[in-house]
């Protein structure tokens, strides 16, 4: 049986390496590569690009990850920009949002990993909490800068990520300071931090699942292995 064709969309940001510097490049952190080919599947890197051409990419895909990065532009869910939001990246919010958009649109199986959670989120007309601090009182999401940590989620019993880990509370590797607020029309919570901030949604029928951690970061192939299954089904 062929591998699925997985793609993972990537940062736009000015880059060094070797004798080289670029105003701008599409990079990606290999973990995200590493985990679809891990978990059996081709890693497919897909840089912004004109939104206009959404459809035909995920035409030609098994499956999508919408990784980590900088905060979504709160102008797409219609919000003021809070202080501690990141400067937008324009390019990379169109492209992933009408990459979203196309992916449901075709019933692709979808994982979205961090910021590619709120991506999903504002995708499906929901909103997010711009500086988590400011309503838990504490930076447990996100408590050194540059470096992940780690903290307690629980799965929702009956949903999809419930069947996929189980429903006691596990361990995730996090770096955010931003999260789900009102969740976007068809979405449902499957998993909480303590504090109540959501950490996982999806979506009843097909595969669409994100999580607000970092499993690139970490040796659980669960998420990836089911997202590729689910690719492979694809027609």
């Amino acid at each position: 049986m062929s591998r699925p064709l997985i793609g993972v969309t990537t940062y736009l940001t000015p880059a060094d390496w070797g004798v080289w510097t670029a105003k701008q490049a599409a990079l990606l952190p290999v973990q995200y590569a590493a985990l679809v080919q891990s978990s059996g599947g081709i890693a497919a890197m897909l840089p912004p690009d004109d939104p206009a051409v959404a459809a035909a990419v995920v035409s030609r895909l098994d499956g999508l990850v919408v990784s980590g990065g900088p905060d979504v532009d709160p102008y797409r869910y219609g919000a003021e920009r809070h202080p501690r939001t990141d400067l937008p990246t324009p390019e990379r919010d169109a492209w992933e949002l009408a990459l979203v958009a196309a992916a449901l649109e075709r019933g692709l199986p979808l994982l979205g990993i961090c910021r590619g959670m709120q991506v999903l989120n504002v995708a499906c007309g929901g909103d997010l909490v711009q500086h988590l601090p400011d309503v838990v009182g504490h930076d447990d999401h996100s408590p050194t800068h540059g470096a992940y940590a780690s903290h307690p989620v629980t799965p929702v019993p009956g949903t999809r990520l419930a069947a996929l880990l189980g429903t006691a509370t596990v361990d995730v590797p996090t770096y955010h300071h931003q999260a789900v607020r009102r969740l976007g029309a068809g979405l449902t919570a499957s998993a909480h931090h303590p504090d109540g901030t959501v950490e996982a949604v999806e979506r009843p029928g097909g595969f669409t699942l994100a999580v607000q951690w970092h499993p690139e970061q970490g040796t659980d192939l669960r998420l990836t292995r089911a997202l590729v299954a689910a690719a492979g089904h694809v027609g």
